[in-house]
């Protein structure tokens, strides 16, 4: 997008690579999840991206929540405390639930997530990630759903931002050192 050219470094994923993931991703859940009702939960704000695009490609009834957890406030590496700043709106004992996250690094913030809704008592309880980090995972989490395996590096686009920025790039990329400043 012209608006951030100057502040983009590389593209890593582009729009196109991401819609086609996607769609696979959709037929893989529609598969293994045949006969269910779904219901996906987006981590906020980030996979509100993802979770819109992937949903149209899964081929089952949905339901849709929403958690809001920290573990960043403004830096770009996590900072391991998570806080749950919005809980979901729904009971999920007994559901069919997808957590939908756009990125997973260390897995200390998805873990933490695994561990609080695995005691609401799902009927089963699955991750769908966009990205996932290679390398840096200090907790081993099962993530059954990945698009993108990616260096251990800062990116932002496709819901992922800096400073709330960027997040709606249709794509996923580095940032120039200037644009942290």
């Amino acid at each position: 997008m012209e608006a951030y050219g100057s502040e983009i470094d590389r593209v890593l994923i582009t729009a196109e690579e991401i819609e086609t993931r996607l769609a696979e991703l959709g037929e893989a859940i529609t598969r293994d999840h045949a006969g269910q009702t779904l219901l996906l939960i987006g981590v906020l704000k980030g996979a509100f991206v993802v979770m819109a695009d992937l949903s149209r490609h899964i081929n089952l009834p949905l339901e849709f929540d929403f958690m809001a957890v920290s573990s960043y406030g403004a830096a770009t590496k996590t900072s391991g405390v998570v806080r749950i700043l919005k809980d979901l709106d729904h009971d999920i004992e007994g559901r069919d639930v997808l957590i939908v996250e756009d990125i997973v690094d260390s897995g200390l913030t998805l873990n933490y997530l695994l561990k609080n809704l695995q005691a609401r008592r799902p009927a089963s309880l699955e991750v769908a990630a966009l990205l996932r980090k290679e390398g840096i995972q200090e907790v081993d989490i099962d993530i059954r759903y990945v698009g993108f395996d990616i260096p251990p590096e800062f990116v932002v686009g496709y819901g992922l931002d800096y400073g709330e920025r960027f997040r709606n790039l249709p794509f996923v990329a580095t940032l120039k050192p200037s644009a942290y400043a």
